[in-house]
């Protein structure tokens, strides 16, 4: 089976996106990982790019639009709808979850306090999709 290899990052916390980056580069080298700081510049990637990503890992906290606002402008679109969103969030408030699954979320993963358990957390999130099939693979 093969993993996705086109994943969009919507987070504003830079250390965060850094973490990402070194935890794809390890794990999925062949991996595209794109990033967005903020709810408004990841809709602009999205509405002018043919190559959309596979899975979207998304935010909750963040300024301009946060991740629930993100995820309800992605599924009111027909043509972003069908990606996979998976909130990633230090927040495992249950409400939260909650709402994100409301909104068509397609996981919910709270984030792994240290860099290990982080790599760890991708792992088994890329060991999972390559056993999904999504609609822009």
């Amino acid at each position: 089976m093969t993993v996705p290899r086109r994943f969009l990052l919507i987070d504003d916390n830079p250390h965060d996106q850094l973490l990402a980056r070194e935890a794809f580069a390890e794990l999925c080298p062949d991996c595209h990982l794109t990033s967005a700081s903020d709810g408004p510049q990841a809709l602009e990637i999205l509405q002018t790019t043919d190559d959309l990503p596979e899975v979207i890992l998304l935010d909750i906290n963040m300024p301009l639009m946060n991740g629930f606002e993100v995820l309800q402008a992605l599924k009111t679109d027909t043509r972003l709808a069908p990606i996979p969103v998976v909130m990633m969030s230090t927040s495992g408030a249950p409400e939260d979850v909650t709402a994100a699954y409301t909104l068509y979320a397609s996981s919910y993963l709270v984030k792994a306090q240290d860099f290990p358990a982080f790599v760890n957390q991708i792992e088994c999130f890329l060991r999972y999709w390559a056993h999904c099939r999504t609609i822009h693979a």
